[in-house]
């Protein structure tokens, strides 16, 4: 009988996940039935939400079960089907798992075009990451000339992009010289705070001194508190992440919500899940950016499947702290790929 690999999830972490929370096993390889493929993993996006949806999450995510293998956006061959759309060799990206094999419906499926190499960039630049970027555009109403502050910058999200494009003076907010420095020069950033080097109040009001119009929001925590205050009037928030809240025990409440009703403050979350038609078309307008030559990428690699659990530990962050505030989470910039819309951990075999 002939087997493949996958990894199980075996328990909810407490704090950091360890490899405690995964076992490798084998596993019969699956046959397609009518209207299924069976797909060959070539690469997986190790994401932190992942590790959101670990310690239970919220019902309209996807969840990992004990037990079951471990959940995850992936990119792959078809190399069996029974499915009209679909024949063996075509390219696809969808919810693959943490294995070697896939048995995957042909809706929940994205065929990938030949000239998308490699198949990796369907899960970064030119995915879903990528198109929640577009969220930032649509939630807060972008207008040329305002000044648009990012946290997480380098992350795989990467909104300075769409605020670029519509003519705002964009500021990152990073940890650490090199990651300002990649902010700037490489993703194109106006200018980027390194939160690790003081108070964030004086470098925020330095490089925003009429205030911020928009703050796009993927860490919360201790830097959501200290870029309230400097909000401009009718501000807004787009919140598409939480990475410095996810391991910790008991998340941090917001403070300084006053700003939000003296300033007419406007704070939203989002998911380009939840706007799939916003979705598909922010991915036809991240392919041709990509054809013509306009996005920029760089990937480091964690190569084969037992990869997956190192690459994830480091995607979920190391402890940061800063300056004159609490610990909190960052992400490992080691392992994440950096390119135009950010860096992402990725396994390939």
């Amino acid at each position: 009988m002939a087997t493949h690999r996958q990894i199980i999830y075996t328990r909810a972490p407490d704090g950091m996940p360890d490899a405690g929370c995964f076992r490798l096993v084998e596993a019969p390889l699956p046959r397609p039935a009518d209207g299924q493929v069976l797909a060959r993993t070539h690469f997986l996006s190790i994401d932190p939400y992942m590790r959101r949806q670990m310690g239970g999450g919220q019902p309209q995510y996807a969840k990992p079960l004990q037990g079951d293998v471990m959940i995850g956006r992936g990119a792959g061959l078809v190399v069996d089907s029974r499915h009209p759309d679909f024949r063996s060799g075509d390219r696809l990206q969808g919810e693959f798992g943490w294995r070697e094999h896939a048995l995957l419906n042909g809706r929940s499926l994205r065929k990938l075009p030949q000239d998308l190499r490699p198949l990796s960039l369907s899960l970064g630049i030119v995915g879903q990451s990528g198109a929640t970027a577009f969220g930032l555009a649509d939630i807060a109403s972008i207008k040329a000339g305002e000044t648009v502050v990012v946290s997480a910058p380098a992350g795989a999200v990467g909104s300075a992009v769409v605020a670029r494009i519509n003519g705002c003076r964009v500021v990152g907010i990073a940890g650490g010289p090199v990651k300002c420095q990649h902010v700037v020069a490489d993703l194109g950033f106006d200018d980027c705070i390194d939160y690790k080097a003081g108070p964030m109040g004086p470098a925020l009001a330095e490089a925003a001194p009429e205030g911020i119009d928009i703050y796009s929001d993927n860490v919360g925590g201790d830097i959501l508190h200290a870029v309230l205050p400097c909000l401009y009037i009718n501000a807004r928030v787009p919140i598409s992440g939480q990475i410095s809240q996810y391991n910790r025990g008991e998340s941090q409440g917001l403070r300084n919500t006053s700003v939000l009703l003296d300033k007419c403050v406007m704070l939203q979350g989002f998911r380009i899940g939840s706007r799939l038609a916003r979705r598909d078309q922010a991915l036809d307008q991240l392919l041709d950016w990509y054809r013509a030559g306009r996005r920029k990428f760089h990937e480091t690699v964690a190569h084969g499947l037992e990869g997956a659990r190192g690459a994830h530990q480091h995607a979920v962050g190391r402890q940061y702290r800063q300056a004159g505030g609490a610990p909190g989470r960052s992400h490992r910039m080691s392992q994440l790929r950096r390119g135009r819309f950010g860096r992402r951990a990725t396994c390939k075999w």
